[in-house]
Order: C-alpha cells, then structure tokens, then sequence
C-alpha cells in the first residue's frame, strides 16, 4: 500500500502522521512545493497550476491515493486534481472539521488563514453544517507561516492574537488550516479560560487519513509492523523532510521512518 500526499510545506505532516499511525506498514509520498511556497497569496489559477505539478510528481511514484494535505488547494485546486488523477488515484481533499464541531451544539470559533476566513467557501460550510449553532471566524494571521519555519517566537504572537481575537465563552474550536494541527496543544492552552470545561479541538488529519484508507478499500491496522518507506518530494526533486519539520512530533514520527527506510 502507498499513500501520497500533497502541500506547499509541512502542513502535510499531521495527515502523514496519521496515516503513519493508522497503517504503519503503507509506504508514504510526501510531495511539497518549497519552490513555489506559500500557496495562498497566489492565484486560484496559479494555485492550481503549482498544485497539479506537485500531484503529477506524486502519481510518479504509483500511489494507490493521494491526499491533498492543504485547505486552500483543497478549495482550488481539487476539482482539477480529481480530473487529472481519478479514478485510477483517488484524490482525498481537506475539509475543515466544522460538521461534527457544530454536533456538539457550541459555541464555535474556526481558526483559519485572512484568505479562508469569511471566503464563500468557509460560509458555506458554516450555512450547510452549523445552521443555528454560534460560530465565530477567526482570522490568523501569520500563524501559518510561523509555523512553516518552525519560529518559535512568532508561533507564539500569532496564538496569542487570535485567542485574543476568540471569544471566551467558546467550547469548541476548528483547525482550518493544516498547519495549526502541529502547534493544537499551543492553541488549546492558549483559548482555554480558567474554570471552563476542557475545550474541544478539531482537525481534519485522522478524518482524512481514514477516508484515504476508506477509498482503497482498506481498513485501519495501526499494529502492523512498521518499516514501510517514506519519500519526499520537493518540487519534483528527491530530497528529505524540511529541517523544521523535526521541531513537531509528527515530522520526528516521519523521520524514524525515514531512518529505517
């Protein structure tokens, strides 16, 4: 079994991380673009046009599916990924998790980039799951491409702007934005307000890992033995995981595997 998946930069890890732990025994593409990162300050068109090269390197490597590891390529680029790719390799998107957020009644906040936040395709996420439960869209800033560099410091600002930018009567909260599932306990620590039952958190990684395995007819098997591959495409070029990548316990999840590989 080979799973690919897809991102600019290491936003791609938490998905990685979790196919990883649900299959430890499937081999891993991970296909990043750092020549043409960050993705969102492009186009939609040259957003795609950047996303279909990263795929295409994936699809050299015969992967049984490829997961699309980015939100905003997912709002771009899936439609093109889908015609270029399926059905021979399904194509997994990324959506954020604001379905079973809203399930547990609210109120919700949504973290996301300046772009996704308030964009027609979060609002109708919101209008179509969470009709009559209280959700704020808070913008990011930074948050991003701190984490991208594994920059410790501006991590930490861009949190504390967008907590301070979160309403403390907030029970749960969405990641909508990949990157954010590698700094979560960050995040949590930081919206949590004293004396408040534990806030709930929601990504997309162990979703969308599931779906992937769903696609292929595969059921989760996280006691296989491990030892399986991973590659790591950049820009279409072998090379190895992103030195930032190994200040987050998925990236040093990859790593080992890399090591035995």
């Amino acid at each position: 079994m080979k799973i690919a998946l897809m991102d600019s930069g290491i936003g791609l890890l938490p998905a990685a991380a979790a196919v990883r732990r649900l299959r430890p025994d499937a081999d891993l593409v991970l296909s990043l673009d750092p020549d043409g990162m960050p993705w969102g300050p492009r186009t939609p068109e040259d957003l795609t046009r950047r996303a279909l090269g990263v795929a295409e390197a994936a699809a050299a490597h015969a992967p049984d599916a490829l997961i699309v590891g980015c939100n905003t390529a997912s709002v771009h680029a899936l439609p093109a990924l889908r015609a270029l790719l399926e059905p021979t390799v399904p194509v997994i998107g990324t959506v954020p998790a604001i379905k079973p957020a809203a399930a547990g009644g609210g109120p919700v906040a949504i973290w996301a980039t300046p772009a996704t936040t308030g964009s027609p395709y979060q609002r109708g996420l919101i209008r179509d799951f969470a009709d009559g439960v209280e959700v704020t869209e808070v913008p990011c800033p930074g948050l991003a491409d701190a984490v991208e560099r594994a920059d410790e410091a501006a991590v930490a600002a861009a949190v504390a702007a967008a907590a301070a930018r979160t309403p403390a009567e907030v029970t749960t909260l969405v990641l909508g934005c990949t990157h954010y599932e590698l700094v979560a306990e960050r995040i949590r620590a930081a919206v949590q307000q004293p004396g408040r039952p534990p806030l709930v958190l929601h990504g997309s990684a162990g979703a969308v890992a599931a779906q992937a395995l769903r696609r292929i007819g595969a059921s989760p098997a996280p006691e296989a033995s491990p030892g399986a591959g991973v590659t790591v495409l950049l820009s279409g070029r072998g090379g190895a995981l992103p030195a930032a990548a190994l200040a987050y316990d998925e990236g040093r999840l990859l790593r080992t595997a890399l090591d035995v590989s």
